[in-house]
């Protein structure tokens, strides 16, 4: 059903991505004008246009923004409306033309050259023309919900490129202009306002296995579809992507072989239609300080380069010494009407010295314990060691091009490159009971993981009989190769408390040699997709994925096999009802693929083969995004297989054994209560459990698996104060319910909530724009502990704040 609006001179309810085309524009006019002859607009020079169905606003706002041409339209008189496929080589002018068929609108050239929107004239029994009469509102505030992502087009994987209604899973997108207002480092910081993401790793702190979505850990990570093995050592530089996207749950169909959970993927950014730099320095407190330049270019013929250059020196609030600079370039070349080129490099060397132990619990005396962690301390600079260090280098380089082939089918090459190097002198300490005490050591090794891709994918559509189809193929290669160092040191070096100044320091010697290569393993795929289109309304997504995965044999052992071999046909299915462009309800099944192969040499079982692991995953649910009220809910269950690590006899044993069932309830809604405020609201309903275990492991069937909590919720409001030109607050509560820190549900980690708020003031100096950015994290100090997988547990972040002044030109 279409969401009735009541007019109102004093507030009327403009759509977001209505206000999309005015900031993507240098202005808003009105939209009678008298029409133009053939102007120089009119003649511009034709391009290759290949834009699908999508909301009218948004099709207008991407034809403005890459041909550099001014358009206006009343936010009014676009909304709801959804623009026509755009496709051939075309000028701006017949491009909007073409958008708005069937809309009841048209496209006229005012004497300043601008484009602009208005009613179609209705013509009359005499033949007479007359424009439709319309009201005009004013003093349209822009829509600051954090849901405004859910009509933008986004790279899916396997399913190509289509706007989030059109997707059939649970996805959120951060933009890099809501990165910067918050000043976020941290995958935390980055979806804080999505109560199902969650990582316990606090800001200026290695990360270390902690992602988490909906309650399972995330360790699949993706830059511009490149994979890289990013989920632990770091978190990607924020200052070199345009946006942060998270698919939620099983993505075997997306991405092939993975862990269960969902999949993080970053865009880089992309030099712009139009010249543009931009210098922004920050502070931390008490003396962390970072500069950042971006630098877009774009010359006459087209030649686009942009390049960010960024650096962050000095002391965190948690004692750690952070010493990171980052470089990218992109360039871009249209080679005639039908081919563009693409390439980037980036690339981030950064060390952190001296932070907080990184702590685990597998040693933790629960029973006496009384089942409770011990009281955290924010007296950081006793729980580190003053010469620890932990280093990582990090290069991806990736090129490729986008070949329309004709106005309906379009193919995407790409390949690409992707390193991570490790050094580590980490300090991690085992936490043995509720007084605090633990044992900790200098945790040595160096690693370097390389990831190779390729990928050929075709996208385009057909007609057969009163179906349209939607194909999307594709075929690819996945090589990862991992060379480790010769020699791993994990001894424990001292003891301590919590409560006590840590003395210790690191006097051995590491060798950070690397030995001969680790593992080789290899996937090769192919995928398939086709979104069958039953009319206006319904949809359906047919897809399946090949995946052939192999782990090479490496030891150098001819009598025995230290290889592993597996093929898997992964599908999705899915149907999607859409009572109008803006609204989308779904249900989707889809399988996860987890790699099995052999045990390694830290468990008693060394050299057993695991077999791969199928998980599954059913939803439902619905998305809108109406600019007044934008919200999504869904129904999920997923059925994860085990690993499992058993002691036996004193030995450790890694085994295959049962499920564990994620299933529950999200929801996120956003509201546009006044002009100036926008209120925000997100929680998940979590009901997990292990099931189906062998008797070995009887006495964890039922429990709830670790850091599975079962309640998440999160509140957040944007306010453009009125009255003072530019000034924007924004804030956020967090809950995170209590959960237990082993699946043996001995140990708890209480519930937390965290507050944190920010502002933004823009003004002009000299008639240059300035903005200035301010943020305070955890604003009451809340003292907590943060768990994650692996039965690591780290110590809170107290309350910081960081300052950003930024301008561009």
């Amino acid at each position: 059903m279409t969401r009735k609006h009541r007019p109102s001179a004093r507030r009327p309810h403009p759509l977001r991505c209505a206000i999309a085309v005015s900031l993507a524009l240098a202005s808003l006019t009105a939209a009678a004008q008298s029409t133009a002859g053939p102007t120089a607009v009119e003649a511009a020079a034709p391009r290759a246009w290949d834009l699908p169905s999508a909301p009218l606003a948004d099709t207008l706002a991407r034809i403005a923004r890459d041909s550099g041409q001014r358009l206006s339209a009343d936010p009014v008189l676009i909304s709801g409306k959804t623009a026509a496929p755009v496709r051939g080589n075309l000028s701006p002018a017949d491009a909007a033309r073409q958008a708005l068929a069937g809309t009841g609108l048209e496209l006229v050239v005012t004497e300043g050259g601008t484009l602009s929107v208005r009613p179609a004239p209705v013509r009359t029994k005499d033949g007479e023309a007359v424009l439709t009469p319309m009201t005009v509102t004013a003093g349209a505030a822009p829509s600051d919900s954090p849901l405004a992502y859910l009509s933008k087009n986004v790279t899916t994987g396997a399913l190509g490129d289509r706007s989030v209604l059109d997707t059939p899973f649970s996805i959120t997108v951060v933009s890099s202009e809501e990165i910067v207002t918050r000043d976020a480092r941290t995958i935390g910081q980055i979806f804080v306002n999505d109560a199902s993401i969650y990582s316990p790793t606090s800001a200026s702190t290695t990360n270390w296995w902690g992602t988490q979505i909906r309650g399972l850990r995330v360790r699949n990570t993706y830059i511009d579809d490149i994979p890289t093995m990013h989920n632990y050592g770091s978190d990607f530089p924020t200052e070199v992507v345009e946006s942060v996207t998270a698919l939620k749950g099983l993505t075997g169909f997306m991405y092939g072989f993975g862990i269960p959970g969902g999949a993080l993927s970053y865009q880089l950014k992309r030099a712009k239609s139009t010249n543009e730099t931009e210098v922004g320095v920050g502070y931390r407190n008490p003396r962390l300080f970072s500069a950042h330049a971006d630098i877009s270019r774009r010359t006459e013929d087209g030649f686009g380069v942009r390049v960010n250059i960024a650096t962050e020196q000095g002391k965190a609030y948690n004692e750690s010494r952070i010493d990171r600079t980052v470089g990218a370039l992109a360039l871009d070349k249209s080679l005639g009407s039908a081919l563009h080129w693409f390439g980037n490099v980036v690339y981030e060397k950064s060390r952190n010295t001296g932070e907080p132990m990184q702590f685990y619990i597998d040693n933790y005396d629960a029973a006496a314990s009384a089942g409770r962690l011990p009281r955290p301390t924010y007296r950081y600079g006793d729980v580190n060691i003053d010469n620890a260090w932990y280093e990582t280098e990090t290069t991806l380089a990736t090129t490729g091009f986008q070949w329309k082939i004709d106005e309906r089918w379009r193919l995407k090459y790409q390949v690409g490159f992707s390193r991570k190097e490790h050094r580590s002198n980490k300090s991690f300490a085992e936490l043995l009971n509720a007084d605090g005490d633990y044992a900790g050591y200098g945790y040595n090794y160096a690693g370097k993981l390389d990831n190779l891709f390729t990928q050929a994918m075709l996208q385009g559509d057909f007609v057969t009989g009163p179906l349209r189809h939607e194909v999307v193929a594709g075929l690819g290669l996945q090589r990862e190769k991992v060379t480790w160092s010769n020699e791993w040191y994990s001894d424990f070096d001292f003891l301590g408390n919590l409560y006590q100044t840590q003395t210790f320091r690191t006097n051995r010697t590491a060798d950070f040699s690397l030995g001969p290569l680790s593992s080789d393993t290899r996937q090769t795929y192919a995928f398939v997709s086709d979104t069958v289109h039953f009319g206006p309304h319904w949809q359906a997504i047919l897809g399946l994925r090949f995946t052939d995965y192999r782990v090479k044999d490496l030891d150098d052992d001819p009598s025995a096999d230290s290889g592993y071999r597996t093929r898997n046909v992964s599908p999705t299915l899915a149907l999607i009802y859409k009572p109008d462009a803006r609204t989308s309800l779904y249900g989707s099944f889809v399988e996860g693929l987890e790699a099995g192969g052999r045990v390694n040499a830290i468990f008693v079982n060394a050299g057993t083969v695991l077999d791969a692991t199928v998980s599954r995953q059913y939803e439902v649910g619905v998305k809108r995004e109406a600019g007044g009220v934008d919200y999504t809910a869904a129904l999920f269950r997923m059925e994860h297989a085990n690993q499992i690590i058993v002691w036996r006899d004193g030995g450790r044993y890694l085994t295959q054994d049962g499920l564990s069932i994620y299933q529950g309830a999200e929801f996120s809604a956003a509201w546009q209560a006044t002009r100036h405020l926008n209120l925000g609201l997100a929680a998940v309903w979590l009901d997990a459990s292990l099931d189906e275990v062998s008797d070995d492991n009887a006495a964890l069937r039922g429990n709830r698996p670790a850091n599975a909590p079962k309640w998440l919720a999160v509140a957040n409001a944007q306010y453009r104060v009125p009255g003072v030109d530019g000034l924007k607050l924004h804030g956020n509560v967090r809950y995170h319910g209590k959960s237990f820190a082993n699946d043996s549900n001995t140990l708890n980690v209480p519930s937390r909530t965290l507050v944190n708020l920010g502002f933004s003031q823009d003004f002009r100096v000299q008639g240059r724009n300035w903005t200035l950015h301010g943020n305070v994290y955890n604003l009451f100090d809340k003292e907590y502990w943060a768990a994650g997988g692996y039965g690591q547990a780290n110590l809170g972040e107290e309350r910081n704040f960081s300052l950003m002044l930024r301008t561009r030109f």
